[in-house]
């Protein structure tokens, strides 16, 4: 499971989805990308449960990049526990993932492989997600998404 070595503090607030990514909303190493189209909380095994579909289907043909991190603890308190008593210990970790956030990135063999490994991998996320194809740029020096 996807977790940080070390946090400089144990406990976090909940904080606040709002707005739209400004960093990590283009794909930039793979030729397609599995985009967030809606807010949300992506734990480690999320992450890698979708990793793990994506590279099954692939059968190691192609290459995955993992653009997201699960660095925010998420406290739980004991079942059976009386209210009060201060926050719970730190249970797991997520990602915090905003709309037009690029999760993955991957290139293949071919473009319906990758298409379907996504797919799979997108299946695994507690987000709604989308594939979006790298923007390739025309001799006009615009950028033409396909």
């Amino acid at each position: 499971m996807l977790m940080p070595k070390r946090v400089k503090r144990r406990k976090q607030f909940r904080g606040r989805m709002k707005g739209r990514a400004h960093r990590g909303n283009f794909v930039a190493y793979g030729d397609y990308g599995l985009v967030a189209i809606e807010p949300g909380w992506v734990t480690g095994n999320q992450i890698e449960a979708a990793r793990v579909a994506m590279n099954r289907y692939m059968k190691r043909g192609g290459k995955v990049w993992i653009k997201i991190f699960p660095d925010k603890a998420v406290s739980k308190k004991p079942a059976d526990t009386r209210m009060g008593s201060g926050k719970g210990a730190p249970d797991h970790y997520v990602a915090v993932v905003k709309p037009d956030r690029v999760l993955f990135e991957i290139s293949g063999p071919s473009e319906e492989v990758c298409l379907e490994a996504l797919r799979l991998a997108s299946h695994k996320l507690s987000v709604k997600t989308k594939v979006i194809r790298k923007e390739t740029l025309v001799e006009g020096g615009e950028s033409d998404e396909k």
